[in-house]
């Protein structure tokens, strides 16, 4: 009997989405804080406030443009919708550079907040903070290849935690720390500050609202991605702002700048939200002071960790969604028994951030500004883009299913713009090209992956193959419901494509069929090895990518079957078939047989028509579909 094969399945309900989102984005807070106080000092505060309302706004057009699509892959699906597959992949790939120096920076901080917490003074210090981050990284890509990650057990109560911590750092500053004069005087430019230095800060403080992408990569696994994740999307940002603003006034009331610093972007750069708890030295109880140094140090260490594995799980999301639309190479795209995701794409992912890591400490002189600056040229080339194509959607398709709609609009000829996307756009723009000036991280380390992307995507598009076009079959032929049996490599991929096309063509239903052949020597469940199920996940999964690609929705089963052949006719009656699409490689014709024992089984006994490809000698040299067997 045929079995569904299991993907990413719909378990996130609205609240575990809402803890998911506020975890990830108020993880931010303890990166951004001392690298964007070093630059804007008393003025944190406010810039925070500024690029929080821009992050709201990105986060309005986030909600309309991945309800629109309803698919995941978030910002890169919605620009590849709107303006095609190369736009698509440039905002994917600098969202790549995004999660992966999220997790580099999120490793690097860590050791300083263990350090604080444990009064270990060397891990704060290089080399031991980059051999902490190194090792740090290795375990989550290690622990992550052989389990896979429930966000949603772990969600709940690192939001809590983190949302506690913060609030109480907040309570407690306002009541002990707070200075309406300190605040006010640092909303003026210090002695020897510019306003370049404010303007550098600006691309930086997007690094206090990281994971947007995240939430929006969780939609194939909400369980109302098109009410859900809209809400999230917006309700996170909203919150989080608010908080990172409270966070920041009490930091720079806490540790005033003083002689052209602050202490939040000098000595507690790589831990600026525990270095807020040494102002409360002879404010409070000694004793408790030691205690909420320490809580503070092993909690934002806590969150970091779970920051940077929530990004692993939101970056192979990402890589999966870019590998079955042809963006990536298609082993990014499998599902994995373990792990779900792409083995390949959790060490691809593992390895960018260590190298990131290594770079910040060979080229960037072990200063997480470089990362940083690197960070702000992905986020924002992906925010610009993200924003003209709801833009371009609103114009291309004005008859779109929105089930969030960004309001307010604006009239303009025949379409109803939202004002979000309109400022927001070209703001997002204008700061992308106020990186580009002002940090060395964003003209050098962030072009240098943009240009290794574009050669992969090159690689990838040059190695795909022209589609074999759908088959003329008689024009009074019914074709209601197409079977095509498939296998991972060049000859399945083929025959998939040449059935979606016929299907597309004819308005069919499409189902594609993965045969596991068992010896008779074993019983006909026996279980089946990791390498026989990973490649009929793959296959199947790489059958339904070729589907969406042209809007074609294929169904998958897999069967069981003592004989290949034979399963396929058992299944073409099952499904009352209409039309079987077969391949043949041109290694049977040079035994003189011209079609493989399969094929000719499936020629005699199908009940119904049946499309045989035949390949051209040296364009593909693989059977048809072979047997897998589980021993």
């Amino acid at each position: 009997m045929a079995r569904k094969v299991r993907g990413f399945e719909r378990h996130l309900d609205a609240r575990s989405l809402l803890a998911i989102g506020y975890g990830e984005l108020g993880a931010s807070i303890y990166l951004a804080l001392g690298i964007v106080a070093s630059y804007a000092l008393g003025l944190t505060p406010a810039v925070l406030l500024v690029t929080g309302l821009l992050f709201v706004a990105v986060a309005i057009s986030y909600a309309e443009g991945t309800a629109a699509v309803g698919d995941g892959g978030g910002a890169e699906t919605v620009a590849r919708r709107a303006f095609g597959d190369l736009a698509g992949f440039v905002v994917g790939w600098a969202l790549f550079l995004g999660y992966v120096l999220v997790m580099a920076l999120a490793a690097l901080f860590v050791p300083h907040y263990v350090g604080v917490a444990i009064s270990a003074p060397s891990l704060r210090e290089g080399p031991w903070d980059i051999v902490g981050a190194v090792a740090v990284l290795a375990a989550i890509t290690g622990i992550r290849l052989v389990r896979r990650t429930r966000v949603k057990r772990t969600a709940v109560v690192i939001a809590l935690l983190d949302l506690a911590v913060q609030s109480l750092l907040v309570v407690l500053g306002l009541a002990v720390l707070f200075s309406g004069s300190e605040l006010v005087d640092g909303l003026t430019l210090a002695e020897g500050q510019g306003w370049s230095d404010v303007a550098a800060a600006v691309p930086l403080a997007l690094l206090a609202y990281t994971g947007i992408d995240t939430i929006a990569n969780l939609a194939p696994e909400a369980r109302e991605p098109r009410r859900d994740v809209p809400r999230t999307l917006v309700t996170a940002s909203v919150v989080v702002v608010a908080t990172t603003v409270l966070v920041a006034i009490v930091g720079v009331t806490a540790l005033p700048v003083e002689r052209e610093r602050t202490a939040l972007g000098t000595d507690w750069l790589e831990a600026p939200v525990a270095g807020i708890v040494t102002a409360f030295d002879g404010e409070l109880p000694e004793p408790f002071v030691h205690g909420l140094r320490a809580v503070v140090g092993l909690t934002g260490a806590l969150i970091l960790l779970a920051a940077a594995t929530t990004s692993v799980s939101g970056v192979t999301r990402l890589a999966f969604s870019m590998a079955r639309h042809r963006l990536l190479p298609r082993e990014l795209g499998r599902f994995e028994r373990r792990t779900l995701v792409s083995n390949e794409a959790i060490v691809l992912v593992g390895a960018a951030a260590v190298v990131a890591v290594l770079a910040a400490g060979i080229i960037g002189h072990d200063d997480p500004l470089f990362l940083a600056g690197a960070y702000a040229f992905g986020v924002l080339l992906a925010f610009s883009v993200l924003q003209a194509a709801v833009l371009r959607l609103r114009i291309k398709e004005p008859h779109l299913e929105r089930p969030f709609l960004a309001r307010p609009g604006v009239r303009i000829g025949r379409s109803t713009l939202p004002l979000a996307a309109l400022l927001g756009a070209p703001l997002s723009f204008a700061i992308w090209i106020l990186a580009l000036v002002t940090h060395e991280g964003a003209r050098t380390f962030a072009p240098a992956w943009l240009a290794l992307g574009l050669v992969v995507y090159a690689g990838v598009r040059r190695g795909r193959r022209a589609r074999p076009p759908g088959h003329d079959l008689p024009p009074t032929a019914v074709i209601r419901k197409v079977l095509v049996p498939t296998k991972l490599g060049d000859v399945g991929e083929e025959m998939v494509a040449t059935a979606v096309a016929i299907a597309k063509e004819r308005g069919a239903e499409l189902e594609a069929l993965y045969v596991v052949a068992v010896p008779r020597a074993q019983p006909i469940d026996a279980p089946l090895p990791q390498r026989v199920e990973q490649a009929a996940v793959a296959s199947l999964e790489e059958a339904r990518a070729i589907g969406e690609e042209h809007d074609v929705v294929v169904g998958t089963a897999l069967v069981r079957a003592r004989s290949i052949g034979h399963a396929i006719v058992e299944e073409a009656v099952r499904l009352e078939a209409d039309l079987i699409v077969l391949g043949s490689s041109p290694r049977w014709r040079r035994q003189s047989q011209f079609f493989s024992p399969t094929v000719k089984h499936v020629l005699r006994d199908a009940p119904c028509q049946v499309v045989v490809v035949a390949f051209p000698g040296g364009v593909f040299e693989e059977g048809e579909t072979e047997p897998q067997a589980p021993g």
